[in-house]
């Protein structure tokens, strides 16, 4: 009696062991350390800080054609210039190191970088 109760008891254990072994395998990536809301709130402040100066510009009295020229240069570079190298990077790593950088979280840290780098060069020319 006991031989069976333990034979009947160690199979589904043995079961579950197996089933759990085979549903690893289904999700292959980690998640995200990054929360996707960081990442476009980081995005939306990069915006609102590329963005910024040139409203003052305006009122000052630039010209607006000379305003618009520099703003299609340096919006893009700060909103997707740099989070691009960013995420490029993270690839080229993951490709050679054999690491596992996510995505999101490189383009977090674009975003981030993006925001420190706008937020000293307004210091430094204000």
């Amino acid at each position: 009696m006991d031989t069976q109760k333990s034979a009947t008891q160690s199979a589904p254990s043995t079961q579950a062991q197996g089933t759990s072994h085979h549903a690893e395998p289904s999700s292959p990536k980690s998640p995200s350390l990054v929360p996707k809301g960081i990442t476009i709130g980081l995005g939306v402040f990069a915006l609102i800080l590329s963005l910024a100066g040139y409203g003052f510009r305006l009122m000052v009295g630039d010209d607006v054609g000379e305003v618009v020229r520099h703003a299609a240069v340096v919006v893009p570079v700060f909103m997707l210039g740099i989070p691009i190298l960013f995420w490029l990077g993270s690839r080229v790593f993951n490709k050679v190191k054999n690491t596992h950088i996510q995505s999101w979280n490189a383009i977090s840290l674009g975003y981030l970088t993006s925001c420190i780098s706008l937020l000293w060069l307004m210091g430094t020319y204000s």
